[in-house]
């Protein structure tokens, strides 16, 4: 099993000062902008941090089935990936396995267009399911917060 030491550079970097939601993101060579928008108290400079989960999830799912499809020369032109995000009651959920209180849902609607069969229509369904972080996000997440270790420069 791999784990990760504290001299490992960070993956992504998220800056932001404590008088606003504001905040710099870091990724490589990606510079991006997140924050709040204006009737939660922020500017609206970046979309909010619900709204990137969505996109890594959309973004994931749409270049999954686009691989697939190219690999198998399946004709797919186009992915539309549409997502929303709501808190529903566990007892509203007849597929959740949480019986009380509240769950978080995620609907993903995707539109494939092209000259696809029925059943090349259910394959690239079935593979956009399969996505890396579809399957991050409805697996067991282990999250470590550590305080940064201070720096010795003056």
């Amino acid at each position: 099993m791999a784990t990760q030491s504290n001299d490992k550079t960070a993956d992504v970097v998220v800056r932001g000062d404590a008088r606003s939601f504001k905040q710099e993101i870091v990724a490589g060579k990606h510079h991006l902008i997140a924050d709040e928008p204006v009737s939660a108290g922020g500017s609206d400079a970046g979309p909010n941090p619900y709204d990137s989960l969505l996109t890594s999830l959309g973004v994931c799912t749409s270049m999954t089935v686009g691989l697939y499809a190219r690999r198998k020369q399946i004709p797919l032109e186009n992915i539309t990936v549409s997502l929303r995000h709501s808190r529903i009651y566990a007892k509203d959920c007849e597929e959740c396995e949480t019986e009380e209180g509240m769950l978080d849902r995620i609907e993903a609607e995707v539109e494939l267009t092209g000259a696809l069969s029925e059943e090349q229509r259910d394959k690239l369904m079935e593979i956009a399911a399969k996505c890396p972080v579809h399957r991050t996000l409805t697996s067991e997440i282990n999250i470590r917060l550590s305080p940064a270790q201070k720096s010795s420069s003056a």
